[in-house]
């Protein structure tokens, strides 16, 4: 046998571990420092998400995210997070949909909490690092946990303004959670386990730093398994007012923004319509809403105006219509008409104008709420 000198062994060794080094996948900015690039504002205004000496700084108004621009599977994500204000709400959304969810301002994902320590203490939730499903998707939480929500072990996280660390190793739909270098929560057969990287904004101001992420190899996630891929679609309400649209003349407070969602008084003309802009080039629109009492018939508050064309293309009644929560309308021309799908099924179609449409929101005897307006 060959004996080797513990010079040619150490070079042995190094020639290994360098090969592995080699071999292992490094960590990647997911911010560059400068600007947003790389990232999507998905239903906020362009004031929430802001970039100060290097940080991504979030002011928390409206309640909304931002998203990376592709989707990841595995991987590794670190990033550092403090609280500008005592009481602080924010998080980070994993594996998550390109849209917000029917009725609400967030993404389905899994969320990794940020939250400072003077929101409060509850039963239900702590302020060190939850991981939890929200909005459809779906996870077996790590002990200690209240339903499906992962609670940590360990009590880490420092309050307002100081910085914490995490890190969330995300591999075939298993998500673990390290607080400032100790894992603390997470869990196993999350569902979707691709998707998109998201940070959150809920009423906090909070800063994000040194967000990089080391990819894995991948372990075949199915369409199933997979958020939907992101398509062009763009916000019409950013969330902190009326701007973008034309309020009806001599009819103050008929029409109200109230963070995510916008507002139409009840008893209200219907002359006192809320006017957008023309959606330009745009084929595809999106709104959520619900009414506040049962209205005498289920006619979704929306009418469409298009360019060159006199009066306005109303939507019919909808008897499937959702009378005590929220719907979801998705209109798409084909043609002459506009296709109509109500809660994601088939709803009939429309006959509709060529051209560019305006989109008009009408109020009437009952309250209304609108969120999630989007064309594309």
């Amino acid at each position: 046998m060959l004996r080797r000198t513990p010079v040619a062994a150490l070079a042995a060794v190094l020639l290994a571990t360098g090969a592995r080094a080699e071999e292992s996948p490094a960590f990647a900015p997911l911010f560059n420092g400068r600007d947003l690039d790389g990232w999507v504002n998905v239903n906020c205004a362009p004031e929430t998400f802001t970039v100060r000496e290097g940080m991504i700084h979030c002011d928390g108004v409206p309640t909304g995210a931002l998203r990376t621009v592709r989707q990841y599977e595995n991987f590794e994500l670190e990033l550092e997070w403090r609280h500008l204000k005592a009481g602080g709400n924010s998080g980070v959304f994993i594996w998550a949909g390109p849209l917000p969810a029917v009725g609400q301002p967030f993404l389905r994902a899994i969320e990794v909490q940020v939250l400072d320590h003077a929101y409060g203490k509850s039963d239900w939730f702590t302020t060190h690092g939850d991981v939890f499903p929200i909005h459809g998707s779906s996870m077996k939480p790590f002990a200690p946990s209240r339903g499906d929500r992962s609670f940590p072990r360990e009590l880490r996280s420092k309050g307002s303004p100081e910085w914490n660390h995490y890190r969330v190793v995300a591999t075939n739909g298993v998500l673990r959670l390290s607080v400032n270098g100790a894992e603390v929560s997470g869990g196993i057969e999350c569902n979707w386990r691709k998707g998109f990287i998201a940070l959150e904004s809920e009423g906090g101001e909070v800063d994000f730093r040194n967000l990089r992420v080391r990819e894995l190899a991948s372990t075949g996630a199915t369409a199933a398994q997979s958020a939907p891929e992101a398509e062009p679609w763009r916000s019409l309400y950013d969330g902190r007012g009326l701007r973008g649209w034309t309020p009806p003349a001599g009819q103050s407070g008929v029409w109200t923004a109230e963070d995510w969602t916008l507002h139409g008084a009840a008893k209200s003309p219907a002359t006192a319509v809320l006017t957008g802009v023309p959606a330009v080039g745009a084929t595809e629109m999106f709104l959520d809403w619900k009414w506040d009492a049962k209205p005498a018939e289920p006619i979704p508050p929306l009418e469409l105006s298009f360019a060159g064309s006199p009066g306005r293309v109303a939507i019919p009644a909808l008897p499937a219509a959702r009378l005590d929560g929220w719907n979801r309308l998705h209109l798409k021309r084909n043609g002459a008409f506009l296709e109509l799908r109500l809660n994601d099924v088939p709803a009939g179609q429309v006959a509709a104008p060529a051209g560019d449409f305006t989109p008009v929101l009408v109020p009437g005897e009952v309250s209304v709420h609108f969120a999630s307006l989007f064309v594309k």
